[in-house]
């Protein structure tokens, strides 16, 4: 029955709901889709009802304990969708594993000027120029510590955590500390079970400061002096050759720092479809499809050359099981996505680990630990 109704449901998105949505601008679509989100938490029965009928749940084959934290499935939400982490219990409904929320700073920040979304269709990819918008830590934390407190159960929160976004001239100190200032509050809340500290944005005034090996290691000595409780992930960028990629993997290895997260958005233009039209605006970087095959040659090396030392998330282009699937194969113990279920529809979260699931079985594994990094060399 569950597999009838997720049918249905891909059906009736990709012929009724998307293209409607599809000739609403972007930005309004996110901002409806929290507030409705935001509206769909209060009912028990919606959320009961969302479960039901599209999440898929086979813990025994899909469950990891990742750096002692109990995750049901590998698929989780990425950052950038949920960014001051309003609809958790909607995430959870709908058959995330975990959730990645934010990216929250210190301080709110209102966002760099919209549009901050545009479709790439063709390219299965959104230009994405938000600039860690996002309500700031204190009311985040103050929404979370008063949310239902089932939200969370077998349902880990991922908090990404970056320097506030300002115009105004920042020292690297001032970022580091501004940053730490998150992290102790995150720490005092206790209401996270991993954090990813978010290095990477593209969409910043001030650029990726902390993707040069040494202002990587200011920022991860001050971050280790905290003696933060949860652990710890980097959020990697998508644009570096594997040379400079690894220099900064070999300063966070040196480093309390459990995994990474592989990859932020491409700034990169040269794969977009020329069915698609790119818009007059410059600005953003592009996920999606766009960085499916760099986001996998990035994850096969990075556990190659480090093996079980980082847990890897991966990200990038994910829509469909085999997607995922290959993720884990060439070394992602975890997944993530948003792009994806902008363009498929919410139902295909359990579509995702239930193929997961037939695909293990077509190849003659038992779990999905068992298919981490084998074809990474």
């Amino acid at each position: 029955m569950n597999q009838v109704l997720s049918t249905l449901g891909a059906t009736a998105y990709r012929s009724v709901v998307k293209p409607v949505l599809f000739r609403i601008s972007p930005d309004a679509v996110h901002s409806f889709a929290i507030r409705t989100g935001v509206f769909i938490q209060h009912s028990s029965l919606a959320l009961a009802t969302l479960k039901s009928v599209w999440s898929y749940s086979n813990p025994q084959r899909l469950s990891q304990h990742i750096q002692g934290v109990y995750i049901k499935n590998p698929i989780g939400l990425s950052a950038g969708f949920d960014k001051s982490i309003e609809v958790p219990a909607v995430m959870r409904a709908v058959g995330f594993g975990f959730m990645e929320g934010g990216t929250v700073t210190n301080k709110p920040y209102a966002g760099n000027p919209r549009p901050w979304f545009y479709r790439l269709p063709h390219s299965g990819s959104l230009i994405v120029h938000a600039g860690l918008a996002n309500e700031g830590i204190d009311k985040v934390l103050h929404r979370l510590r008063v949310s239902k407190k089932n939200a969370f159960v077998d349902f880990p929160l991922n908090i990404s955590v970056a320097h506030t976004n300002t115009q105004k001239p920042q020292s690297e100190d001032e970022m580091i500390n501004d940053i730490s200032e998150t992290l102790k509050k995150v720490k005092r809340a206790d209401v996270a079970q991993l954090i990813t500290l978010n290095i990477s944005c593209p969409n910043t005034y001030h650029g990726e400061v902390f993707t040069k090996p040494g202002q990587l290691e200011h920022l991860l000595t001050r971050v280790d002096a905290l003696s933060l409780k949860q652990p710890i992930f980097l959020k990697m960028p998508c644009d570096l050759v594997w040379g400079d990629f690894d220099a900064l993997l070999a300063v966070a290895a040196e480093h309390h720092v459990a995994g990474v997260t592989i990859c932020n958005l491409t700034k990169s233009r040269k794969n977009v479809s020329a069915l698609d039209t790119l818009p007059a605006f410059e600005s953003g970087g592009l996920s999606g499809k766009l960085i499916f095959e760099q986001s996998n040659r990035l994850i096969a090396q990075t556990y190659k050359s480090y093996g079980s030392r980082f847990v890897i998330i991966g990200v990038g282009g994910v829509s469909t099981a085999a997607d995922a699937y290959k993720k884990m194969r060439l070394g992602a113990s975890l997944v993530e996505m948003v792009t994806g279920l902008i363009y498929e529809g919410p139902q295909v979260v359990g579509t995702i680990n239930k193929g997961i699931v037939e695909l293990l079985k077509k190849d003659g594994f038992r779990t999905v630990k068992d298919i981490i990094g084998i074809d990474a060399a």
